[in-house]
């Protein structure tokens, strides 16, 4: 007999996706014969190759309300461009009050990260990333503002090309230990 663990989230269903849910909310409206309750929730899909894409759905069941989050998903998906299992460049995003930092990090690292970040880089298969959180907790906007920051990054390639470098000088300088060479002999401001 097999034994299944319990998920918060579906992984892998047959289309090759993974599907994680990164928060559902109760809402309860007061009418003359009690409380209506009705869910939203905030599910991510990705491939774990670097496309990634959110959705938030309602409805007045819970399952419900994720198959909408997860089909919303599914249709605003963006590609991620992925150096070394890791992001190229470090990138901030903001949406409303919510604010975050992501930073390339050596393999081995891990996703240093809060749940609802975490599930966004699972989902596009980034696995070193460092991330901070820099205002509000809140899961909508932290979301929104990581795929602002996600959408805002750009690839070696695409990089060479604006500043009309050669590809493979960029390339190279893309090597983790650059990162930290160049970081650590920054001056601080």
């Amino acid at each position: 007999m097999q034994h299944r663990r319990r998920k918060n989230h579906r992984d892998e269903e047959d289309s090759g996706l993974i599907e994680k849910l990164v928060y559902v909310n109760r809402v309860a409206k007061v009418v003359k014969g009690g409380r209506r309750f009705s869910f939203s929730a905030i599910a991510v899909v990705g491939d774990g190759e670097g496309q990634v894409g959110i959705g938030h759905g309602k409805a007045n069941e819970v399952p419900e309300a994720i198959r909408k989050a997860t089909e919303r998903a599914r249709k605003e998906m963006i590609a991620v461009p992925l150096v070394r299992r890791t992001i190229p460049h470090k990138v901030h995003g903001r949406y409303g009050a919510g604010k975050v930092m992501l930073r390339p990090a050596s393999p081995g690292t891990g996703v240093i990260a809060g749940a609802a970040v975490r599930a966004i880089m699972a989902c596009a298969g980034v696995q070193d990333v460092l991330t901070k959180s820099l205002g509000s907790s809140n899961p909508h906007n932290v979301c929104k503002a990581v795929m602002k920051a996600l959408a805002d990054l750009e690839s070696p390639e695409q990089f060479a090309i604006r500043t009309g470098q050669d590809v493979q000088r960029v390339l190279d300088n893309y090597e983790f230990r650059n990162w930290v060479q160049r970081e650590s002999s920054a001056p601080e401001a």
